[in-house]
């Protein structure tokens, strides 16, 4: 079979005002970025409010193996299938990031022949919007060092700036970085880090934003740090928003493209599901819901991340609701569930299968707390068996949920028929009871524990000493009334990747919390887990290439 940039590039993607004529968007509403990519136009996404509302398909995961087992590639093949069916449909998908596509994990626009194009810009710059998010972002680091080096009225204690620069790669040498040496023209020395883009809190800020007034009022309210006095400092006491808006108004456009087959996609944003809360823009889902009967979108990592945060965060501050879920498993991730080595996924071991089977029953249980139909999608994978299929089939009819075998990687939307037609079936024969997990007034370390006893399973709760303290001085501010953001491993329910399947009993252990006051929300920072991640010993960067005619080969 050929490659995934090799499939993508035998096809010749039709003109982007095609794809648009099918969900009814006049020209006059696209911002062309070249002939196969464009942005939708602020007047005409106000001019959608008066339309109906479609009906809205998470698509999650069980815990993956470190390879990544195709939810994307699912997502897209979906929305390739409901056109299959004759159903008005659009996927809703986020932007990827150079991190992975540079390191280990590769591109994020699906793959096979379930891929959205054009997959090289895609991967790669798109239409700038990581770039603005990046400079909005390091507009605002600098202003900071600005204002304390010449003079600081403000008062600001340099060893209390929390927030910091960001660069959308892996690069572990920026974690913890000191800036301002050379003397006092290059400004005041003091510790400095680098998240990535994806996980900052103006890539938070631009997929929650309901338009360009709420993305300055949210980014006027950025905690940079505190005074000597223990005050909070905002970007407005900076005066920076203003400047950061503008930086930032074309981003907030969402990206229209197409998949191999023609159907549209709505892509925008890219907030990392482990480190942050792993939703596209909410104006993309928004605008989506009002251009198609179906919109199917994606939240990153397993259920255990991405869909608690779909649906306690980006569902509650945008007012939405969800009608079904789909839940993307693989037997190779069961069996990495069940104890099987990454090299040796593709080896047929129905006793690890079973013993990893409880990782989708618990995801299962999960995401039925939330009140939304579960239809469990099985990406099929060349070397799974009949008897394996059969296994992971008879667990989920043991458990009451759907089952629809995926071969959209190999097939197309012809792939994944059945499981397009199920799902119909599902939305319109079960009626959603959508409910968040909790209430917003409850205290902020009730939230942190009931995420960690009912969606993880575990036992208990303990703070690093500072922790303790920044979660002891947010209550004492008022902010218990916002949802958190859990940052922790993808590969395990608990906040130690090595506990795989469904651990039970275990303590997760919360390192520092931080206030995002302008995404609206507090990230809670668990175990090991980096902000800026790093590339391994060969990296994806290494193999890819571009020939003398301009064509890019390696990326997948």
């Amino acid at each position: 079979m050929k490659s995934d940039i090799e499939i993508a590039q035998s096809k010749h993607p039709i003109h982007i005002k095609k794809i648009a004529e099918k969900l009814d968007i006049p020209e006059e509403a696209l911002l062309y970025y070249g002939r196969d990519k464009a942005k939708l136009s602020e007047s005409f996404l106000k001019s959608l409010e008066n339309r109906p509302v479609g009906k809205l398909v998470l698509v999650t995961a069980i815990n993956p193996t470190p390879a990544g087992e195709g939810k994307t590639t699912t997502t897209v093949g979906l929305g390739q299938a409901m056109a299959k069916i004759g159903k008005k449909a659009v996927i809703t998908l986020r932007e990827p990031s150079l991190g992975p596509v540079m390191g280990v994990k590769g591109g994020a626009a699906g793959g096979g022949y379930a891929q959205v194009i054009p997959m090289e810009d895609i991967n790669l710059h798109f239409t700038g919007d990581m770039h603005a998010i990046t400079a909005a972002n390091n507009l605002l680091c600098a202003m900071i060092d600005n204002h304390v080096t010449r003079g600081n009225a403000l008062g600001i204690d340099p060893t209390r700036i929390v927030f910091s620069r960001v660069l959308d790669m892996n690069d572990r040498a920026l974690r913890q970085v000191v800036v301002g040496l050379g003397g006092k023209v290059n400004g005041m020395p003091r510790e400095d880090s680098f998240t990535i883009t994806v996980a900052s809190e103006v890539m938070a800020i631009l997929c929650l934003a309901n338009d360009i007034c709420d993305l300055k009022a949210r980014l006027s309210r950025i905690v940079i740090g505190y005074t000597y006095n223990g005050e909070p400092v905002t970007a407005r006491d900076l005066g920076a928003a203003g400047a950061m808006t503008a930086l930032l108004k074309d981003a907030l456009q969402p990206n229209l493209v197409q998949t191999l087959e023609e159907t549209p996609c709505l892509m925008h944003g890219g907030p990392f599901a482990n480190i942050a809360h792993g939703c596209n823009s909410v104006r993309a889902t928004k605008a989506a819901l009002h251009l198609a009967d179906y919109v199917i979108t994606e939240a990153g990592f397993g259920a255990d991340l991405g869909a608690e945060k779909f649906f306690n965060i980006k569902c509650r501050t945008a007012g939405l609701t969800p009608h079904a879920v789909v839940l993307v498993a693989t037997v190779r991730a069961l069996k990495y569930n069940g104890g099987v080595k990454k090299a040796e996924l593709s080896v047929k071991n129905t006793e690890a299968l079973q013993h990893g089977l409880c990782n989708l029953e618990k995801h299962m249980e999960n995401l039925r707390r939330f009140g939304v139909g579960v239809i469990v999608a099985i990406n099929r994978f060349g070397t799974d068996t009949d008897k394996e299929l059969a296994m992971v089939e008879a667990c989920c009819h043991n458990a009451g949920a759907e089952f629809a075998l995926s071969e959209v990687f190999e097939k197309g939307g012809e792939g994944g028929v059945q499981l397009a037609q199920k799902l119909v079936d599902l939305i319109e024969n079960t009626p959603a009871d959508f409910k968040p997990l909790y209430e917003n007034s409850l205290p902020l370390a009730d939230k942190i524990r009931t995420i960690v006893t009912r969606i993880y399973g575990g036992a208990d709760v303990s703070y690093s000493p500072e922790a303790e303290k920044e979660l002891k001085r947010l209550e004492e501010r008022g902010y218990n009334y916002l949802p958190v953001c859990m940052a922790k491993t993808q590969y395990s329910l608990s906040d130690n990747p090595a506990l795989l399947g469904r651990p039970e009993g275990f303590t997760v252990h919360v390192r520092a919390l931080r206030l995002f006051a302008g995404a609206g929300f507090v990230a809670v920072y668990c175990g090991n887990i980096m902000t800026m991640p790093g590339l391994p010993i060969h990296p994806a960067a290494m193999d890819i290439d571009v020939d003398q005619n301009g064509t890019i080969s390696g990326l997948f």
